[in-house]
């Protein structure tokens, strides 16, 4: 995990000396392993670097190829031993992953991005054509901002200095709001500020001539490619083979390793076989170490009895921290008080710091000196979830195989005990418009605006897909729906200087998940069974007890009126709200609610302390001073809820910030 940051001033004149120095500083955090930069015509790019990996600590960036494009790179390459065979001519087995890179956009150019296999994000200028290339990897783990004005360009892997040392400030973007409020996971190119966005995932942006803006998908999951075998013997050795390749690669690095472990099938499956892995001494990482965090008093929580089952087989303790002791110290935070600190936080999400989990995760972790942590979330590919027919049914159908289909119908309503007619119609009705699938709908509170819902009916369903009858089979179709959410969750896991280290995720790994989306339906969601095939393929290497365990069932929540919650009146949080102003939500009606909410306890309690943190949000950035002239010039409206002294002095920092 390194980080970047370019400026392109198209008339050619440097940036600001001072302007640099800012930008620095705000990286710094970031990178404590080097501080490199490149500088000519007009271009000045930084670079920062978090060394995870032994060739890491002899990369020199950015990084000058033989052409003379100035490249530069933050990620782990995968396939390394592959590229460097293809290019051995330049290369040797010891060549850093800036260098295999380098070597590779010589040979490929742009077709080089489909090869690189791995977590990566990078940029390309190129002095001779006066063009930038900026690109992500398929799944986009890593982040990449950009924002072009008219006189330059700006790019930078946090979202902070392009934001903060603009020239102007932003409009908040609607569209991510919606994304945020009904999911918190926006879509995948969004940014909260118009003006600023991301590389999409698995695709390159090519800035040329001032106004030339491309934005090419530069590879994509096959939706032709089929894997069959005669036996499950057979697809079980090749899930075994590719989750192992999964883990192998993510077990990179020149230090311990720290793993996620909840009990759960997806990290105890990961921990158990980069034991494997490094037991057989197929890796350089000197040892795995786990973490837990749980809580004994929440039935929600009930894995004790299944990390340590992980434990044992490993024969030792991981580190735990218990979440009832934790809570024990924490209380209903004050409206605001979670963006006062200093700190700019440059999205809805608040500063986690002020956990106290957080505190002592991150204490732990810098005491170790940990700089990975490998991750469990997306293994929802391998069959997680209840036991569906429907994709399974629904390729039947797209293919026009009634007699099997028939057949299997009558074997899943045998199975889930219910009758063949619902389960048909289920399969069927998701041909149709989106619109009839009710499960997918969100039902935003009712205090939010009409015309804000409608104008972002899409985000706020989770961006739905219609299931097309002809094309790609629908189970692969279901796979890449749940991809695009996946995208969306890590497009938003910001990076934190408190909390510095990089994580790593074997179930989003290219090859596994080609795997997974080539082989049968039915190997993965068996008759009734979730993780048909996962609980087959890892047998003898993770503990019998988690193969077997049932899906954890969630115990429903307390009752609103049940749970104690500080809610803020009205004259604490203002007569006048920015949510209001931007056309978010309708004042009088959250008014009601809130009111409600304080007078007898019935609530939907997460939806009103979204609203709340969305306003302590806007107010925050208008504190810093980045948003537009027009909501600039209503501060005054606002001075009896912010104060004017609070309003006025950060608006001074950001005017001379250029």
């Amino acid at each position: 995990m390194s980080v970047q940051f370019g400026k392109w001033n198209f008339e050619g004149q440097s940036p600001a000396p001072d302007y640099i120095e800012r930008v620095n500083a705000t990286l710094a955090p970031y990178g404590p392993d080097s501080n490199e930069s490149y500088s000519m015509g007009g271009v000045k790019i930084l670079y920062r670097a978090f060394n995870t990996t032994k060739e890491s600590h002899f990369e020199r960036q950015p990084h000058i190829s033989a052409s003379g494009a100035v490249i530069t790179w933050d990620g782990r390459l995968d396939n390394r031993a592959e590229l460097i065979s293809e290019l051995r001519e330049f290369l040797t087995i010891s060549s850093t992953d800036i260098e295999i890179v380098a070597a590779a956009f010589e040979r490929w150019g742009d077709r080089c991005f489909g090869k690189l296999i791995g977590d990566w994000a990078l940029s390309i200028w190129n002095p001779r054509e006066r063009s930038l290339l900026l690109a992500k990897d398929p799944i986009g783990t890593k982040h990449l901002y950009y924002s072009m004005e008219k006189d330059h360009l700006t790019w930078s892997t946090i979202l902070d200095p392009l934001v903060l040392y603009a020239s102007r400030t932003f409009e908040i973007c609607e569209e991510y709001i919606a994304g945020w409020f009904a999911t918190m996971f926006p879509a995948a190119h969004l940014t909260p500020y118009v003006g600023i966005q991301a590389v999409p995932p698995s695709s390159s942006v090519l800035i040329r001539n001032r106004k030339k803006h491309v934005i090419n998908r530069y590879w994509d999951f096959d939706p032709g490619k089929r894997i069959r075998y005669r036996t499950d013997a057979e697809y079980e050795e090749h899930f075994r083979s590719a989750f192992f390749t999964s883990v192998q690669r993510r077990l990179r690095s020149d230090r311990p390793v720290l793993a996620e472990l909840s009990g759960g099938m997806d990290s105890s499956s990961i921990v158990c076989m980069a034991d494997l892995i490094i037991a057989g001494a197929h890796t350089d990482c000197p040892r795995l170490d786990t973490v837990t965090w749980y809580d004994g008093s929440n039935p929600n929580w009930g894995e004790l009895p299944y990390f340590t089952k992980v434990e044992e087989r490993r024969g030792c303790v991981g580190h735990h921290i218990d979440g009832r002791s934790l809570r024990k110290d924490s209380s209903e935070k004050r409206f605001g008080a979670e963006f006062e600190s200093d700190r700019f936080t440059a999205t809805p999400i608040a500063n986690n710091g002020q956990s106290e989990f957080f505190k002592q995760n991150a204490a732990y972790i810098m005491s170790r000196g940990y700089r990975v942590t490998l991750s469990g979330i997306g293994g929802e590919v391998t069959g997680d979830g209840v036991p569906a027919a429907t994709p399974e049914l629904q390729n039947l159908l797209a293919r026009a195989r009634f007699f099997t289909l028939a057949h299997r119908l009558n074997a899943w309503a045998a199975k889930m005990g219910e009758s063949r007619l619902p389960l048909l119609w289920e399969a069927v009705q998701g041909f149709f418009s989106s619109r009839v699938n009710v499960l997918k709908e969100m039902h935003p509170p009712h205090w939010l605006h009409p015309s804000f819902v409608r104008r972002n009916r899409n985000a706020f369903r989770g961006y739905p897909l219609r299931v097309k009858l002809f094309g790609p089979l629908p189970s692969f179709q279901d796979h890449t729906d749940k991809l695009g959410a996946n995208r969306r969750f890590v497009a938003h896991c910001h990076l934190s200087s408190e909390l510095l280290r990089e994580v790593r995720y074997p179930y989003y790994d290219r090859d596994f998940l080609e795997f997974a989306y080539a082989i049968p339906r039915e190997q993965i969601v068996g008759l009734g069974q979730r993780r048909f095939l996962m609980r087959r393929a890892l047998v003898g290497i993770v503990p019998g007890e988690i193969l077997s365990r049932r899906k954890k069932e969630t115990v429903p929540q307390k009752t609103a009126k049940s749970i104690s919650v500080e809610w803020p009146s009205v004259t604490e949080i203002g007569q006048h709200m920015i949510s209001s102003y931007v056309g978010v939500i309708d004042l009088e009606r959250f008014e009601e609610a809130l009111q409600k909410a304080r007078r007898d306890g019935e609530a939907p309690i997460e939806s009103l302390k979204r609203t709340l943190k969305l306003e302590a949000w806007l107010r925050h950035l208008m504190i810093q001073g980045v948003l537009t002239n027009a909501m600039a010039a209503r501060r005054h409206s606002y001075s009896s809820a912010l104060g004017a002294k609070e309003v006025s002095a950060p608006a001074q920092s950001k005017s001379s910030a250029s």
